[in-house]
């Protein structure tokens, strides 16, 4: 998932029919609007414009920079600082993302304080997927309407055969994010609208995405005491990064919608991919979440590698998380597939 941070405004992302100073019934004509149902998507050349600025700077930028990065081995080769930096950065932003964005903010499969809360969305930020209020109000709008028509990023919409497929990996991977409707944020995030701490974070987006690159070239550079060092760790720590979580996060939106195991029954065609759960932090079990969206744990056994889950019962350890949402063992029970580790894509949620 990846949202555009330039119209996580509430300002500028509501449509002017659903904005409370405008739907007060002061004519007929207000009554009217007031009356009529709310867009759940916004579409206008300017919309569209700011996510293809987006593509370019956030999505296609990365790539640039990781081939620089790679090229560049040839005169400077890679220091244990870079791989320091690019790990670290890495966990730091990939947690924001699973924790943050995803299973708190989007899912509130848990409740934590507003140090945390916002701790999470400055690192989610960093990233460069989006603003935490866009980044979720997309999610919500791929639950809804998961691998159907409306579904921003399904890769099973384009076509049977071999030629659809591939069209189908290539849109939900990557393609999707150049121009898309945009979800109404006061139809899909109201309650991320009423936290105004974290609007605040929302609208600084592009100075905590600024952050995460120039963060590792100030250490790369003070550390190396050279522009060169500094320059590799913009790189490594900063654009490579960048790159291999963005990766990570839309191979779950493609190939887990095609690909894997099903233990669960859900509504749409998500699947297991158990072997990359590590690198994920736990988003691979994919169909475990979607059966079971209201769960911290996406692994759902103790055996299953994931690592957010790990920290988010660290923070509960810790008395910094409660109200952890996880299913009953009878619940679970309930939607597992038996016999066949498959199951098609109507399958009853």
């Amino acid at each position: 998932m990846r949202a555009d941070h330039d119209i996580d405004s509430p300002a500028t992302a509501r449509p002017a029919t659903d904005s409370p100073a405008t739907d007060r019934p002061a004519d007929a004509g207000s009554s009217r609007r007031e009356s009529e149902p709310r867009r759940k998507a916004v579409s206008s050349p300017y919309i569209h414009r700011l996510q293809r600025r987006h593509f370019l700077l956030f999505d296609v930028a990365p790539i640039i920079g990781t081939v620089a990065a790679v090229a560049l081995l040839w005169v400077w080769p890679l220091r244990t600082l870079d791989v320091v930096l690019l790990l670290s950065l890495w966990l730091l932003t990939g947690m924001g993302i699973t924790i943050g964005y995803h299973r708190l903010f989007t899912h509130r499969t848990f409740r934590t304080g507003p140090r945390v809360t916002s701790t999470l969305a400055v690192l989610g930020s960093m990233a460069g997927q989006g603003g935490v209020v866009s980044w979720v109000a997309l999610h919500r709008k791929h639950h809804e309407y998961s691998d159907r028509e409306g579904d921003p990023h399904s890769p099973n919409l384009a076509g049977s055969g071999l030629r659809g497929r591939l069209r189908g990996l290539a849109h939900s991977h990557f393609l999707w994010m150049r121009r898309h409707d945009y979800p109404n944020i006061d139809h899909y995030a109201p309650d991320l609208l009423r936290n105004r701490a974290l609007v605040r974070v929302a609208r600084h987006y592009h100075s905590w995405v600024a952050l995460g690159l120039v963060f590792p070239a100030v250490v790369g550079g003070v550390v190396g005491q050279s522009w060169a060092a500094a320059l590799t760790g913009l790189l490594w720590g900063g654009l490579v990064r960048m790159f291999v979580l963005e990766h990570i996060v839309w191979a779950i939106n493609s190939f887990l919608h095609m690909f894997g195991t099903r233990p669960y029954a859900s509504r749409e065609n998500s699947r297991n991919g158990g072997i990359f759960s590590l690198l994920t932090l736990g988003e691979s079990w994919h169909n475990n979440h979607h059966a079971f969206p209201e769960s911290p744990s996406f692994g759902l056994d103790w055996y299953r590698f994931d690592p957010g889950y790990w920290l988010i019962r660290t923070l509960a350890a810790c008395g910094l998380a409660h109200d952890l949402k996880v299913p009953t063992a009878a619940r679970i029970a309930s939607k597992r597939i038996t016999g066949t580790a498959s199951a098609p894509a109507d399958a009853a949620a």
